[in-house]
């Protein structure tokens, strides 16, 4: 004589209960969206007011390329350290001072990218921009 408790079902469960998934999901979905809230609290600001003009960027921009063997370039055109101080003069006394676009390689030494800077600096090229690939 056997025992029987509930139904025969020889088959075995055919379907996965997602019930307490979904509890589980709706528990952490909760959980992240009071930590977010939390994590950055808003701060009222009034910012301040200012009448500060937009500057129009300067329509020449010149180029100085330094590659890994200490050569540097102005647009293209290998020059030499001398040359390129009296170029930054020359540069300097126009009426609108270009922007240096600076492309440094990645092993160029840091000695030269710091006299290309200093030469600029001096000449009164101060806006210096560093290029790089993305």
């Amino acid at each position: 004589m056997a025992f029987q408790l509930g139904e025969d079902n020889d088959a075995g469960m055919n379907e996965m209960n997602l019930i307490p998934l979904i509890d589980i999901m709706l528990v952490l979905m909760i959980i992240f969206l009071v930590t977010a809230t939390v994590a950055n609290p808003s701060i009222p600001l009034t910012l301040p007011k200012t009448t500060a003009e937009i500057v129009d960027p300067p329509p020449e921009a010149i180029t100085i390329s330094i590659n890994k063997n200490g050569e540097v370039a102005w647009n293209d055109q290998v020059i030499g350290l001398p040359e390129l101080e009296k170029r930054f003069q020359e540069a300097a006394g126009k009426s609108v001072k270009p922007a240096v676009q600076l492309r440094a390689d990645q092993d160029a030494r840091y000695d030269t990218v710091a006299q290309v800077m200093s030469r600029a600096s001096e000449a009164g090229l101060n806006d210096l921009a560093f290029m790089s690939d993305h």
